[in-house]
């Protein structure tokens, strides 16, 4: 199962609300790249695929690819605000490692 924060689920609904994108799910998946082999990606879908992976936490539905979601699984996804910036934190039990900015990790 894949969770999300109160905190990231409000940041998801506001930046819904200001794309006009109401209503519509996150589509969570892992694609390569990155420095350390696997990067996260996040966008608006209207509803999800026929294999993914559906979830819904904090009001806020989830869609995951199947090869995705075995990377995935036990992930919490959250929102902070710092010094270096603000945005997503994946809170992930499967990775191996990551690289020094966070932005990427390996399994």
């Amino acid at each position: 199962m894949v969770s999300i924060t109160p905190l990231a689920a409000q940041k998801v609904k506001e930046i819904s609300e200001a794309e006009g994108l109401q209503g519509q799910g996150l589509r969570l998946r892992v694609i390569g790249g990155g420095c350390a082999g696997f990067q996260y990606d996040l966008y608006f879908e209207e509803k999800p695929g026929e294999m993914d992976e559906n979830f819904e936490s904090n009001g806020v539905k989830l869609f995951i690819d199947p090869l995705s979601y075995q990377y995935l699984d036990g992930t919490e996804i959250d929102y902070v605000e710092g010094v270096q910036g603000s945005g997503f934190k994946f809170g992930n039990p499967n990775i191996s490692g990551s690289c020094g900015c966070g932005a990427s990790f390996s399994a």
